[in-house]
């Protein structure tokens, strides 16, 4: 008599799969926000807009993953943190914006589904949301056997949030000689991770337990530390002040991201002597031997987020800040002319 097939021959395991959705239902309820509506488990999230909220309430809406520093994590085995970057790079980006994150869906894809890896995962999401004050209200696990390799998997996710519509953050109240404050980075964050990868490990070998002196840590821990989060630091400052533009200093560095912030007929100057640039910057240049301009073309070099106001503000804002017990520096201003960014002192201008 011919055996019978079933999926988990195949390589699909619907049972461990539910097994993953019992160990991560906790850490989902913990960030569910009084609009959630249902529970985990159905076929769409539910979220009831808190209209009394706004008068005309604008959703925002952002999508991104984590690229290639994925790598990292399934050559170290460590799970837990990397769920904070697919989550940061939603949030953030709608935060430039003036939205309040609401909330938050996943999407994981995994060669082999590790119930254990799937939990450590998404708690890091989870943990995310929570510390950005948006609700993980639903998500997607796929067991895709055969098309990534055994322990390893793909994360994505989206955020949506809401603005009032006077509200919105746009290029339109920038003007020559506005001030660029810098909120400084947890590190390199989740781009330029290709680079990375090709200096660390291919050029100098590094397997990823080699204890850095300059960082005080291996490197493997470094370039995992997560992105930070911003929601908490910037919606009390777009709340309080006149905000004019933000910038997520992502993939394309100083030089892509800031005129994005900018109207066609304005550009920057960025003091590079404004901000200690951290060691594993300085590190991966001098390991790879890249040019300083690629350096601030690729990673954000220190400086996550970057708040644009008026210069009556930038102090009143640099005061609120500090208050908080956060970390704030002068790093630029707004040009009339040409639609780019110039960086100087320092390596600049030698």
């Amino acid at each position: 008599m011919e055996e019978k097939m079933t999926y988990a021959d195949a390589g699909v395991d619907i049972d461990a799969g539910n097994y993953s959705v019992q160990l991560i239902k906790d850490s989902v309820k913990a960030t569910y926000r009084p609009e959630v509506l249902g529970d985990l488990g159905g076929f769409g999230g539910l979220f009831a807009l808190n209209s009394g909220k706004y008068k005309e309430p604008v959703l925002v809406s952002g999508t991104d993953g984590v690229g290639t520093k994925l790598k990292l994590a399934f050559l170290l085995d460590k799970h837990d943190t990397i769920g904070q970057d697919a989550v940061a790079m939603c949030v953030n980006d709608i935060l430039v914006q003036g939205a309040e994150p609401l909330f938050f869906l996943d999407y994981l894809a995994v060669g082999k589904l590790d119930p254990e890896q799937v939990a450590a995962v998404v708690k890091g999401v989870a943990d995310a949301c929570k510390e950005s004050g948006c609700a993980l209200i639903g998500g997607e696990t796929a067991e895709m056997n055969g098309f990534y390799p055994v322990g390893e998997y793909d994360i994505a996710g989206f955020a949506v949030g809401a603005v009032e519509k006077s509200k919105i953050i746009t290029s339109e109240r920038v003007k020559a000689g506005d001030v660029l404050l810098g909120l400084p980075s947890s590190g390199v964050h989740s781009n330029g991770y290709s680079l990375v990868r090709k200096i660390v490990f291919e050029k100098k070998g590094f397997k990823g337990d080699e204890v850095i002196p300059e960082l005080g840590k291996s490197i493997g821990e470094e370039l995992l530390t997560p992105t930070r989060l911003y929601p908490k630091t910037c919606l009390p400052l777009i709340e309080k002040f006149d905000i004019h533009g933000m910038v997520h200093v992502t993939g394309g560095g100083y030089y892509e991201n800031i005129p994005r912030a900018l109207p066609d007929n304005m550009g920057a100057e960025i003091n590079v002597d404004a901000w200690e640039v951290p060691a594993i910057f300085k590190l991966l240049k001098e390991w790879g031997n890249v040019d300083w301009h690629e350096m601030y073309r690729t990673f954000n070099m220190g400086i996550g987020m970057i708040i644009i106001v008026s210069a009556d503000e930038a102090e009143k804002v640099k005061s609120f800040l500090a208050e908080k017990g956060e970390t704030c520096y002068t790093i630029g201003t707004v040009t009339e002319g040409a639609h780019e960014v110039i960086t100087k002192g320092g390596v600049f201008n030698e």
